[in-house]
């Protein structure tokens, strides 16, 4: 295959970290807690990301329950207005899930461009198993 003949999207990687069999964190997640901790909201970040309020709560009380203190802590709304932001612990779990993915992608660069060197040029690129 020519460079020519790449895709114009470079290909990327995306982890998902079991943690037995509850606890998990992955791009999606860590995108909900960047949101949140950018907009100060746990209902903008969803909105954001095409989510529901309910979905959205549920994740952040799904990893405020996995870890060893909250992620997220958030205060009712009301005349002030309520508002969320990333605890010490939230902060610090997603700089280390962004390092893991760099480690990783930096780690399997050379084997990603190997991969992507065998795609078929005249097929569509989603071989995943999402039907």
């Amino acid at each position: 295959m020519t460079a020519s003949h790449l895709p114009a999207v470079a290909p990327r990687l995306r982890l998902r970290l079991l943690f037995g069999d509850d606890a998990m964190l992955g791009p999606g997640k860590a995108e909900l807690l960047e949101r949140i901790r950018d907009t100060g909201s746990i209902s903008a970040a969803g909105r954001q990301m095409s989510m529901s309020y309910k979905r959205a709560w549920m994740l952040v009380e799904e990893m405020n329950a996995a870890f060893n203190g909250p992620v997220v802590s958030s205060s009712r709304g009301g005349t002030g207005g309520g508002g969320a932001q990333l605890t010490e612990v939230g902060q610090e779990i997603l700089r280390r899930y962004r390092a893991v993915e760099a480690v990783a992608a930096q780690a399997a660069a050379d084997h990603i461009a190997a991969l992507q060197g065998l795609l078929r040029v005249d097929v569509p690129r989603d071989i995943s198993d999402r039907k």
